[in-house]
């Protein structure tokens, strides 16, 4: 009956007249989703491609358009805290703590699943994914369609994760109608994921929600956040967030590009560094230091280096604590392979 009455409403809808990719239009959005149709939506970490968590159909879509692997569980976003309920059984307190804490903002509980959740979804497992964004523009939205959105990052599976309406643009343009743009991502980098297993936190997935913060609050957790055959949470896999032109990690990266041959090099690096008369492409994701600053700015430094026709990336290896850690995980995964962790051992010293 509900599903009924949605496309009732549907049709009671006027067609979303504006023919542009890229739209702040909620209602737009919202036909699109109670229609069927995936939407790519803004977050305060990078956009999502989202779809209503009880249609099977557009849950698929969206993996054939990322082309996801089926093993691979997506994250379900809602509106409110007592939104979990909507979609998750036996929640410990320990949830509803850190959720009283960080949300809305980018931290991830894995709960036990709601019989209501598609397998798709979760990948068959027995628990579900879910945070509530801290976007206004994708929470007025949640409410507005009145379910839950299933959304993993809106980019094909394994590349760079976009924070720009036009990152999405770029990469689905054919495949998508709308892309609601809700401006650059504040935080710029994928949620923290926690699960729960016999009364003690597990970290699963680093991000901006630093593993010291979270001890802070519920004591030591546990970090186990890889997982190449059947990850519990998304950003298991080795590989990930990686950007076409080959890329390697380095504690010194001006050291390691000036022992290279090649002369179309890039650098992503951290900090005040005076570098006069430099013959390489350099984009600074903080000139003072600031890894939040970083962190926002990551993703969108590698995509515009990426799209300069270099033979390689040289990134800059962060102190590995705290948010830095967090960019240290996704900088190793989108590197990572046999010839890089060589580069990465090689140039460290």
């Amino acid at each position: 009956m509900e599903k009924i009455l949605n496309l009732l409403n549907i049709a009671n809808t006027a067609i979303p007249k504006e023919k542009k990719l890229i739209t702040t239009s909620i209602s737009k959005a919202s036909w699109y989703l109670k229609k069927g149709d995936p939407v790519a939506i803004p977050t305060e970490t990078v956009y999502g491609l989202a779809a209503n968590i009880y249609d099977e159909k557009a849950i698929k879509k969206i993996f054939e358009i990322k082309k996801r692997p089926a093993f691979n569980p997506l994250i379900v976003h809602v509106a409110s805290i007592d939104s979990m309920e909507e979609v998750a059984v036996n929640i410990p307190p320990i949830a509803y703590t850190l959720a009283e804490k960080f949300w809305p903002g980018p931290l991830t509980l894995i709960l036990e699943k709601k019989s209501t959740i598609l397998d798709c979804i979760t990948a068959g497992k027995k628990t579900v994914a879910v945070r509530m964004p801290n976007h206004k523009m994708t929470l007025e939205l949640i409410k507005r369609v009145g379910f839950p959105l299933a959304a993993p990052s809106a980019n094909p599976f394994g590349s760079i994760s976009p924070t720009s309406a036009q990152h999405v643009a770029n990469y689905f343009k054919k495949e998508l109608n709308v892309v609601l743009d809700g401006g650059e991502c504040e935080k710029g980098i994928e949620s923290t994921i926690v699960g729960f297993e016999n009364g003690k936190v597990i970290l699963y997935r680093l991000g901006v929600i630093s593993k010291e913060m979270i001890e802070s609050v519920v004591g030591e957790v546990e970090l186990l956040n890889v997982d190449e055959n059947q990850p519990k949470a998304p950003g298991m896999l080795l590989k990930h967030y990686a950007p076409k032109t080959k890329m390697i990690m380095s504690e010194y990266p001006i050291k390691c590009a000036n022992e290279m041959l090649g002369s179309k090099i890039g650098l992503l690096l951290f900090g005040n560094e005076d570098l006069p008369n430099s013959r390489y492409i350099i984009k600074n994701l903080s000139e003072k230091g600031d890894v939040s600053e970083a962190a926002k700015n990551l993703y969108a430094n590698m995509h515009q280096l990426d799209e300069m026709g270099l033979e390689l990336i040289i990134a800059q290896k962060f102190p590995d604590y705290g948010i830095g850690k967090s960019i240290n995980d996704r900088l190793s995964r989108a590197c990572w392979s046999e010839m890089n962790y060589t580069s990465t051992n090689i140039f460290s010293e």
